[in-house]
């Protein structure tokens, strides 16, 4: 099959991106309601698409209220052969700033050998990637595939994706069978090196809330006596890492997962300076455990941070107040083996025992999901590195991802089957940022590299 399958990709490069041009001008923003029709439409475009491909049992899956469809679809043509789960999602994130945009987001435009629109990295063009790959066997032979598939692509990864999740922990009869998953949401550690993920971290979102007096207070005239709930949070967020960095939450590190020799000496061997990483950012210095490098830090040390604080009065101007309310949003990203309900209660019980008596303190858990790490000897992962350094001639790089993914999880832990995560994306494909892009050298390779990893577990 692949001897038709590499021909067709190559002959057809120029209908493949104009397909990929009409489906990103869709602006499916799943976070923003005055979108929920177009991200319907972008499903409804997938659909379309996968019945063309001549996929069985399309369809379009609503949720409840307020959720964003699912689409699915599967090929079982080749018995005995694995049956690969295939995830992306067609949803996208707001495009502001608008004005740093040097094209319009939904306006498909070509520079310097990238694609620019929002959606082109993250993840249309990823999701294009993978049907472009079984369009080459299809369209070529016999309409067959090498191996079987089940397609699964959701519309509201970049809102909640409380969808999927509960698709998927629901055990539909629509999975039985899988034996390997494939995750095509993530990118090339650096140009040219193709890269598998080998490891997500978990992640807990919490809300924190400190409330002092019952209305907000004059500073002069209460200043001294009444409770301050901005100086209270200020305390506790204090008492939760020292200045390095270090979580001070009792037993937050005793789980913690090591890397493996493999993935430590793929790590090693990664360009990477941390000099100029520091002066990317545009930072004095970086934070964190000097006994660990900084990749190491990233990938597979748990960690706290604060992403929000609100209360009192930052406008322009001063007004002179003690505010009756403060509001700290709190983020933990988890590695292997952490159990994110027991870290969960860990932070909540920490945040309430180093709150001033003075002041009345609510932890509310948002959400909690687990970390996840691969076995890099799986033999899915090994075709996956054979196929891409077939592909790009080098060999693959493994590598951790410091975000998160809970639905990668859910198939390892719901389904039972390996993982394989993955993408073609570059460092700088700005995703979720403006000028969004996607290296079109690697838009084709990565087609073709699919299409080897499929044809390698037919083999």
């Amino acid at each position: 099959m692949l001897d038709k399958a590499i021909p067709y990709w190559q002959a057809n490069r120029s209908p493949h991106l104009e397909g990929l041009k009409t489906f990103l001008r869709i602006p499916s923003i799943s976070a923003l309601p005055q979108y929920r029709n177009d991200v319907a439409r972008a499903g409804a475009f997938v659909a379309d698409h996968l019945r063309w491909l001549g996929l069985n049992d399309v369809a379009v899956v609503t949720g409840n209220e307020g959720e964003h469809p699912l689409v699915t679809g599967q090929w079982l043509g080749a018995p005995g052969k694995p049956t690969v789960l295939l995830y992306a999602h067609y949803d996208v994130q707001p495009v502001d700033p608008l004005e740093k945009w040097e094209s319009q987001p939904f306006e498909p435009t070509e520079r310097n050998g990238k694609l620019f629109a929002r959606g082109s990295a993250d993840d249309k063009g990823q999701l294009w990637i993978l049907l472009k790959a079984l369009e080459g066997f299809l369209k070529t032979g016999e309409g067959k595939l090498p191996v079987n598939v089940k397609l699964l692509f959701e519309g509201e990864e970049e809102y909640t994706g409380a969808h999927v999740e509960r698709f998927v922990d629901g055990k539909p009869a629509y999975l039985n069978g899988v034996t390997s998953a494939l995750v095509l949401d993530t990118g090339m550690f650096a140009p040219g090196l193709p890269t598998i993920c080998t490891g997500l971290r978990g992640i807990i979102t919490a809300e924190v809330t400190v409330r002092g007096a019952n209305r907000d207070l004059h500073s002069g005239e209460f200043g001294g006596a009444a409770p301050n709930p901005l100086q209270a949070l200020s305390e506790i967020i204090a008492a939760l890492k020292t200045p390095s960095g270090r979580v001070r939450i009792p037993g937050f590190y005793s789980s913690v997962l090591k890397p493996s020799k493999l993935e430590k000496e793929s790590w090693s061997k990664l360009f990477f300076d941390e000099n100029t990483y520091r002066q990317e950012l545009g930072a004095s210095g970086l934070i964190g455990d000097s006994r660990y490098s900084v990749l190491h830090r990233l990938w597979a040390l748990p960690t706290l941070e604060i992403n929000g604080i609100a209360g009192g009065f930052a406008g322009e101007g001063f007004k002179t107040v003690i505010p009756s309310t403060a509001v700290a949003k709190i983020s933990l990203r988890l590695v292997p083996d952490m159990d994110p309900d027991e870290i969960a209660q860990a932070f909540k019980k920490r945040v309430l025992s180093v709150s001033p008596p003075h002041v009345q303190t609510e932890v509310k858990i948002l959400a909690a999901s687990p970390a996840m790490v691969i076995d890099t000897a799986d033999p899915t992962i090994k075709a996956a590195a054979d196929a891409y350094k077939d592909t790009f001639g080098v060999q693959t790089a493994y590598v951790r991802e410091g975000g998160s993914i809970p639905i990668a999880g859910s198939f390892k832990s719901v389904q039972g089957v390996p993982v394989l995560i993955t993408g073609f994306t570059l460092p700088d494909c700005n995703m979720h940022a403006p000028n969004e892009n996607l290296d079109l050298d690697n838009f084709y390779k990565g087609i073709e590299a699919i299409g080897r990893y499929l044809n390698i577990l037919g083999q």
